[in-house]
């Protein structure tokens, strides 16, 4: 199991300097406090006080967070990047003590410098040792959360590992029809076919569905396989760093011939035909009813799929390095990002400031991380030779992940350090070793687009053009995939009308 050498190193000096830490006295406070907290995620709509996780932080700061999250039906808006809810509660005029959310970072990078939270960085310095500690050793991501102020307005989720998603492709069905693994964009395409119309699943029926995702702009990230770009970031529509500059793959030239070639797939029949409306249920129906032979996804959860193979016979799904797109370039456009732009701020209203930023620094002690990341000791995992280790009786209880976000750890809502020795101990050996295939290729991830900090004015035209010309793009995308219309014949007028919009 990797150590993560770098965060230990952290944490002893952490303890070194903080000398309440290092008699393992945790306790923010002497009498119970309580601090309100809005929290949304679309796998946790509110904070949940009976979270086992919440306990555990309760008893050792003595920091209660009490939910009161505004909006907690409301959906998180992935295309905006900020969520209803968020709107709603700004628009109420009552904040929070803490607001924790999935994309927390350009809302309260526009509104913090406006008064609605509190700037971070003098508390951080003053009372937050942990956290200080570890932007000491990566100035970069210091940079990435900063709003165009200077100051920090979030404690951001930081995940930890290298690779995300990878290729998946159905092996048995390659050994029953006699084919090899892809190497490049022309094979695959040739495999594809073969699983569309050479029944790799054997029940006499061309049912099979040659490629799908749950996601479907993963879809649209094919466009590497002819040297476009789709998402700069594993945020979706993101832009993009290339050669020092910022862009976005959805005007490149890579991305216009990846979209034709898309569309004739789908054309075909290779591309899942609900692709758009199938949703997150697509891997788990298509996987489990013998008909899905490819897709893009998470190495961990993806890997799981193979225990399939007690009810299909011979069911294998394994992981491929990216086809060679036709200049021989392969890359993999998703890694784990560096920091995501989630995680929690501080309201305005806060009377207790002091406490709010000791208790957000104890989530990344040993201890705080240590929860946040594995859960409560003796229910989730017991500590055996210094580490972590999940029981059996929980790894068997089904998705880890989902389990952990049900007792409250790995919420991305929360600003925390991810540690990816969780996420090893769930991996199985088909996941391994398509990670061990993926390291083979050092150059297959690219850099990571870390977001910038606007001014109110850059804010201004961002706010007046972004979404219209980000819906434009997306109509465009997928009707051209649908067949509405031929992007090589449109490309000149929707540059010229993404320029009108402006997009330059």
């Amino acid at each position: 199991m990797r150590k993560l050498s770098l965060a230990a190193a952290l944490l002893t000096a952490s303890a070194i300097t903080t000398p309440a830490l290092a008699d393992g006295h945790l306790r923010i406070v002497d009498e119970p406090l309580e601090l309100t907290i809005q929290m949304n995620h679309a796998r946790y709509p509110v904070y949940e006080e009976s979270w086992p996780v919440e306990q555990a932080a309760r008893e050792l700061t003595g920091i209660h967070l009490i939910n009161d999250t505004v909006g907690a039906n409301m959906r998180t808006d992935e295309n905006t990047g900020r969520t209803e809810a968020l709107n709603l509660m700004l628009a109420s005029g009552s904040i929070p003590d803490i607001v924790g959310s999935s994309r927390i970072r350009d809302f309260v990078n526009q509104f913090g410098p406006e008064g609605a939270f509190i700037p971070l960085n003098d508390l951080i310095e003053e009372h937050a040792p942990n956290i200080a500690a570890y932007y000491a050793t990566r100035p970069d991501i210091e940079a990435a959360v900063k709003a165009s102020d200077g100051q920090m307005y979030y404690i951001p989720y930081l995940p930890d590992g290298k690779y995300g998603r990878a290729f998946w492709i159905r092996t048995d069905w390659l050994d029953a029809l006699g084919l090899e693994m892809p190497e490049t964009v022309d094979e695959y395409e040739a495999v594809l076919r073969a699983f569309r119309t050479q029944d790799p699943n054997g029940n006499g029926l061309q049912d099979e569905v040659p490629f799908f995702a749950r996601q479907w702009p993963e879809l649209i990230r094919l466009v590497t396989l002819w040297d476009g770009r789709a998402h700069g970031s594993d945020t979706y529509h993101d832009f993009m760093i290339e050669d020092g500059v910022i862009g976005h793959g959805y005007i490149g030239e890579g991305y216009r011939d990846g979209i034709a070639n898309l569309a004739r797939w789908y054309a075909d029949g290779l591309i899942d035909a609900e692709i758009f409306t199938r949703g997150s249920s697509a891997r788990d129906f298509l996987l489990s009813e013998n008909l899905g032979g490819s897709t893009h996804d998470w190495f961990a959860s993806t890997s799981g799929y193979n225990s399939l193979s007690s009810e299909i016979d011979g069911f294998a799904f394994e992981a491929f390095l990216p086809p060679a797109s036709p200049s021989g370039r392969r890359i993999e456009e998703h890694r784990r990002i560096l920091v995501k732009p989630d995680g929690w701020a501080i309201g305005h209203t806060n009377e207790h400031l002091v406490e709010t930023i000791q208790y957000m620094d104890f989530w990344f002690t040993e201890e705080g991380r240590r929860l946040a990341n594995f859960g409560v000791e003796g229910q989730q995992y017991e500590m055996v030779d210094g580490e972590p280790i999940f029981t059996q009786e929980f790894l068997d209880s089904g998705p880890v992940n989902r389990n952990l976000y049900q007792v409250g750890s790995q919420l991305q809502g929360r600003g925390y350090f991810q540690d990816y020795n969780y996420e090893i101990q769930w991996s199985n050996e088909f996941a391994l070793e398509g990670i061990a295939l993926y390291d083979t290729m050092p150059d297959l991830l690219i850099e990571d687009f870390l977001g910038v900090a606007f001014t109110a004015e850059e804010q201004a035209v961002y706010d007046r053009t972004w979404g219209s010309i980000r819906d434009y793009m997306l109509e465009r995308q997928q009707g051209w995939i649908l067949g509405n219309g031929d992007v090589m014949a449109d490309w000149d007028a929707y540059i010229a009308q993404l320029d009108e919009m402006g997009m330059q």
